[in-house]
Protein backbone atom coordinates (compact mmCIF):
# COMPACT_ATOMS: atom_id res chain seq x y z
CA UNK A 1 0.00 0.00 0.00
CA UNK A 2 1.27 3.51 -0.75
CA UNK A 3 2.58 5.43 2.37
CA UNK A 4 0.52 8.55 2.80
CA UNK A 5 1.90 11.42 3.70
CA UNK A 6 0.74 13.67 7.35
CA UNK A 7 -1.71 15.78 5.61
CA UNK A 8 -3.58 13.22 4.13
CA UNK A 9 -6.16 12.29 7.06
CA UNK A 10 -6.90 16.45 7.60
CA UNK A 11 -7.40 16.83 3.60
CA UNK A 12 -9.77 14.14 3.61
CA UNK A 13 -11.51 15.48 6.36
CA UNK A 14 -11.79 18.73 5.23
CA UNK A 15 -13.34 17.21 1.94
CA UNK A 16 -16.59 15.85 4.11
CA UNK A 17 -16.61 18.34 5.85
CA UNK A 18 -17.18 20.81 2.93
CA UNK A 19 -19.51 18.08 1.11
CA UNK A 20 -21.49 17.57 4.46
CA UNK A 21 -23.10 20.63 3.93
CA UNK A 22 -25.22 19.37 0.69
CA UNK A 23 -28.75 19.94 1.43
CA UNK A 24 -29.70 17.28 -1.21
CA UNK A 25 -29.92 13.38 1.16
CA UNK A 26 -29.49 9.96 0.08
CA UNK A 27 -31.29 7.45 2.22
CA UNK A 28 -28.41 4.76 3.00
CA UNK A 29 -29.23 1.77 5.15
CA UNK A 30 -32.19 3.80 6.85
CA UNK A 31 -30.19 6.91 7.47
CA UNK A 32 -30.34 9.94 5.64
CA UNK A 33 -26.98 11.44 4.57
CA UNK A 34 -25.46 14.27 2.55
CA UNK A 35 -25.34 13.04 -0.96
CA UNK A 36 -21.92 14.15 -1.81
CA UNK A 37 -21.03 12.61 1.42
CA UNK A 38 -22.10 9.24 0.21
CA UNK A 39 -20.57 9.46 -3.16
CA UNK A 40 -17.32 10.66 -2.08
CA UNK A 41 -17.67 7.37 0.37
CA UNK A 42 -17.85 5.21 -2.76
CA UNK A 43 -15.61 6.67 -5.01
CA UNK A 44 -13.11 6.42 -1.95
CA UNK A 45 -14.29 2.38 -1.21
CA UNK A 46 -14.08 1.50 -5.56
CA UNK A 47 -10.93 3.29 -5.76
CA UNK A 48 -9.49 1.38 -2.65
CA UNK A 49 -10.77 -2.21 -4.61
CA UNK A 50 -9.76 -1.39 -7.99
CA UNK A 51 -6.77 0.10 -7.43
CA UNK A 52 -5.18 -0.60 -3.72
CA UNK A 53 -1.85 1.02 -4.66
CA UNK A 54 -3.01 4.35 -6.09
CA UNK A 55 -1.28 6.89 -5.02
CA UNK A 56 -1.68 9.66 -2.40
CA UNK A 57 -3.17 12.07 -5.67
CA UNK A 58 -5.23 9.65 -7.13
CA UNK A 59 -7.03 9.09 -3.52
CA UNK A 60 -7.60 12.72 -2.87
CA UNK A 61 -8.95 12.76 -6.45
CA UNK A 62 -11.18 10.37 -6.09
CA UNK A 63 -12.76 11.95 -2.80
CA UNK A 64 -12.76 15.24 -4.47
CA UNK A 65 -14.46 14.21 -7.85
CA UNK A 66 -17.48 15.26 -6.51
CA UNK A 67 -16.81 18.46 -4.07
CA UNK A 68 -19.45 20.79 -3.38
CA UNK A 69 -20.97 19.74 -6.60
CA UNK A 70 -24.45 21.13 -5.96
CA UNK A 71 -23.40 24.78 -5.95
CA UNK A 72 -23.09 24.51 -9.91
CA UNK A 73 -26.58 23.42 -10.42
CA UNK A 74 -27.24 21.85 -13.83
CA UNK A 75 -30.24 23.94 -14.24
CA UNK A 76 -28.40 26.87 -14.66
CA UNK A 77 -27.22 25.64 -18.31
CA UNK A 78 -28.86 25.43 -20.85
CA UNK A 79 -31.06 21.71 -22.17
CA UNK A 80 -29.02 19.11 -24.42
CA UNK A 81 -25.69 18.22 -25.06
CA UNK A 82 -23.79 21.23 -25.35
CA UNK A 83 -25.56 22.75 -22.19
CA UNK A 84 -24.50 19.44 -20.48
CA UNK A 85 -20.73 19.89 -21.46
CA UNK A 86 -20.64 23.56 -20.50
CA UNK A 87 -22.04 22.18 -17.04
CA UNK A 88 -19.40 19.34 -16.50
CA UNK A 89 -16.56 21.81 -17.53
CA UNK A 90 -17.71 24.18 -15.01
CA UNK A 91 -17.81 21.63 -12.29
CA UNK A 92 -14.53 20.01 -12.89
CA UNK A 93 -12.87 23.74 -12.48
CA UNK A 94 -15.12 24.17 -9.93
CA UNK A 95 -13.85 20.51 -7.91
CA UNK A 96 -10.34 21.54 -9.31
CA UNK A 97 -10.75 25.35 -7.18
CA UNK A 98 -12.14 23.81 -4.18
CA UNK A 99 -9.25 20.68 -3.95
CA UNK A 100 -6.82 23.15 -4.56
CA UNK A 101 -7.32 25.73 -1.48
CA UNK A 102 -7.75 22.59 0.90
CA UNK A 103 -4.42 20.78 0.18
CA UNK A 104 -3.05 24.30 -0.29
CA UNK A 105 -4.00 24.78 3.58
CA UNK A 106 -2.57 21.71 4.78
CA UNK A 107 0.91 22.22 3.26
CA UNK A 108 1.15 20.26 -0.16
CA UNK A 109 3.29 21.30 -2.95
CA UNK A 110 2.21 22.68 -5.86
CA UNK A 111 3.23 19.75 -7.93
CA UNK A 112 1.00 17.57 -5.82
CA UNK A 113 -1.83 19.71 -6.08
CA UNK A 114 -1.35 19.89 -9.81
CA UNK A 115 -1.29 16.62 -10.30
CA UNK A 116 -4.63 16.02 -8.54
CA UNK A 117 -6.10 19.02 -10.28
CA UNK A 118 -4.92 16.95 -13.61
CA UNK A 119 -6.60 14.00 -12.41
CA UNK A 120 -9.89 15.57 -11.36
CA UNK A 121 -10.13 17.81 -15.42
CA UNK A 122 -9.49 13.81 -16.81
CA UNK A 123 -6.46 15.33 -18.73
CA UNK A 124 -5.12 12.80 -21.18
CA UNK A 125 -7.85 10.36 -20.57
CA UNK A 126 -6.53 7.35 -22.26
CA UNK A 127 -3.17 8.32 -22.14
CA UNK A 128 -2.65 9.12 -18.40
CA UNK A 129 -2.85 5.82 -15.65
CA UNK A 130 -4.28 7.74 -13.24
CA UNK A 131 -6.94 10.01 -15.16
CA UNK A 132 -7.93 6.69 -17.18
CA UNK A 133 -8.16 5.04 -13.60
CA UNK A 134 -10.34 7.86 -11.80
CA UNK A 135 -12.55 7.35 -14.87
CA UNK A 136 -13.05 3.96 -14.40
CA UNK A 137 -13.95 3.94 -10.97
CA UNK A 138 -16.69 7.02 -11.43
CA UNK A 139 -18.43 4.65 -13.98
CA UNK A 140 -18.10 1.75 -11.85
CA UNK A 141 -19.32 4.16 -9.19
CA UNK A 142 -22.16 4.85 -11.36
CA UNK A 143 -23.18 1.57 -12.80
CA UNK A 144 -23.29 -0.36 -8.93
CA UNK A 145 -25.18 2.61 -7.39
CA UNK A 146 -26.89 5.26 -9.87
CA UNK A 147 -27.72 3.32 -13.18
CA UNK A 148 -30.67 1.82 -11.68
CA UNK A 149 -32.02 5.20 -10.68
CA UNK A 150 -31.66 6.75 -13.69
CA UNK A 151 -32.93 3.90 -15.25
CA UNK A 152 -36.03 4.50 -13.40
CA UNK A 153 -36.08 7.91 -14.13
CA UNK A 154 -36.18 6.96 -17.91
CA UNK A 155 -38.93 4.81 -18.03
CA UNK A 156 -40.20 5.67 -21.57
CA UNK A 157 -36.52 4.49 -22.53
CA UNK A 158 -36.34 1.33 -24.27
CA UNK A 159 -33.24 -0.60 -23.86
CA UNK A 160 -31.65 -0.05 -27.02
CA UNK A 161 -31.69 3.52 -26.14
CA UNK A 162 -30.12 2.96 -22.39
CA UNK A 163 -27.66 0.87 -23.90
CA UNK A 164 -26.76 3.58 -26.34
CA UNK A 165 -26.35 5.91 -23.45
CA UNK A 166 -24.72 3.63 -21.43
CA UNK A 167 -22.19 2.55 -24.16
CA UNK A 168 -20.83 6.29 -24.22
CA UNK A 169 -19.69 5.92 -20.38
CA UNK A 170 -18.22 2.39 -21.11
CA UNK A 171 -16.50 4.27 -23.71
CA UNK A 172 -14.19 6.44 -21.76
CA UNK A 173 -13.50 3.01 -19.77
CA UNK A 174 -10.52 0.40 -20.15
CA UNK A 175 -10.52 -3.15 -19.38
CA UNK A 176 -10.19 -2.62 -15.93
CA UNK A 177 -13.41 -0.80 -15.97
CA UNK A 178 -15.50 -2.90 -17.68
CA UNK A 179 -14.51 -6.04 -15.93
CA UNK A 180 -15.32 -4.13 -12.59
CA UNK A 181 -18.18 -2.90 -13.89
CA UNK A 182 -19.41 -6.65 -15.14
CA UNK A 183 -18.70 -7.86 -11.42
CA UNK A 184 -20.40 -5.65 -9.50
CA UNK A 185 -23.63 -7.39 -8.22
CA UNK A 186 -26.15 -6.01 -10.67
CA UNK A 187 -29.42 -6.62 -11.24
CA UNK A 188 -30.26 -8.99 -14.63
CA UNK A 189 -31.64 -6.08 -16.70
CA UNK A 190 -28.46 -4.01 -15.64
CA UNK A 191 -25.80 -7.06 -16.67
CA UNK A 192 -28.16 -7.14 -19.95
CA UNK A 193 -27.57 -3.76 -20.94
CA UNK A 194 -23.74 -3.82 -20.18
CA UNK A 195 -23.71 -6.21 -21.84
CA UNK A 196 -25.66 -5.15 -24.77
CA UNK A 197 -23.92 -1.55 -24.09
CA UNK A 198 -20.25 -3.10 -24.91
CA UNK A 199 -21.04 -4.92 -28.52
Amino acid sequence: MTELSPHFDATIADIDAANAQDPRLDRVDGAARPREVVYSERMSDCMARLYPDASEALRLAARAQHICRWQIPRTDYPLGREGYNAWRTACREHHATLISGIMRRHGYADGDIAQVVKIIRKEQLKRDPESQALENVVAVVFVQHYLDEFIAGHRDYDDTKLAGILKKTLRKMDATGHAAALAANLPARTVRLIEMAMK
